[in-house]
């Protein structure tokens, strides 16, 4: 089954956000279908700020690392796609193709002085439309799922405003929409009926469960930086208790209660 027809599942698919070699290897083990990178976690781990702060060449290794060691679909966040015209995307993009990557995100935002603001939606659609055509040019079907920042950035009119940006960016192109910190059941099923893309979802405090998430018309759940903060905050209390303890004796404690 290809990629794109795992949106089109029973059940929604459950990407598993990754950000180096290892948990990736973890996600396959787990059973899950396929992957995506997860831009904070990477970001964190190579000690950059989340806003595209990390080079596209260090971006990339992670991607040949993690490419390395699995065998499942891979999409990957590409943030604001680390370049500024649709032809310095595009090129981008083709670099991933070349590596077998099978989607990639795109977000209709940008992080400015610090300020995390929504594009011009005409404008994002006019080069996602670029970046397209291009890709057909080339040949790839590598699947853009288009992220709308309408609902993380509290839009005044979040559910009228992801409607309009959702129909402008099918028309442009895209795959799939989307839609972090959307979280209400019936604006999902307004969104999905109304747009007629794959609609994703992320990981958040107060989202339904997924068999609730599936009747509302989800096709794509992403765990986003959720799973890599928990991970890191476990390390850190690992590491604060050997210190504060004087003692490795926590370090073994799983395998004494085999």
């Amino acid at each position: 089954m290809n990629f794109a027809k795992q949106h089109d599942q029973n059940n929604p698919l459950l990407i598993a956000n990754v950000w180096d070699a290892a948990s990736a290897v973890a996600a396959q083990k787990a059973g899950y279908q396929a992957l995506g990178t997860s831009s904070a976690a990477i970001a964190a781990i190579l000690g950059y700020e989340d806003d595209q702060s990390l080079s596209f060449d260090e971006l990339l290794y992670i991607v040949r690392r993690i490419k390395a060691v699995t065998n499942l679909p891979l999409s990957v966040d590409m943030e604001a796609g680390y370049g500024d015209s649709a032809a310095e995307i595009t090129a981008n993009l083709i670099r991933l193709v070349e590596l077998n990557v099978v989607g990639v995100n795109l977000e209709d935002s940008r992080v400015v002085d610090r300020v995390r603001k929504l594009d011009n939606a005409e404008a994002f659609a006019n080069k996602l439309k670029m970046i397209r055509t291009a890709l057909d040019r080339e040949g790839s079907t590598l699947f853009l799922n288009i992220r709308t920042d309408t609902y993380l950035l509290n839009h005044e009119q979040a559910l009228e405003e992801t409607l309009l940006r959702g129909e402008r960016y099918k028309a442009a192109g895209a795959d799939g929409l989307f839609v972090p910190g959307l979280t209400a059941e019936q604006e999902m099923a307004i969104i999905s009926r109304h747009v007629g893309l794959p609609l994703n979802v992320m990981c958040m405090p107060d989202l339904p469960s997924f068999a609730r998430l599936k009747h509302a018309g989800v096709s794509r759940i992403s765990m986003g930086n959720f799973v890599h903060c928990a991970v890191q905050r476990t390390f850190e209390n690992f590491m604060l208790a050997i210190q504060s303890q004087q003692t490795f004796a926590g370090v073994f404690s799983d395998e004494s209660s085999q």
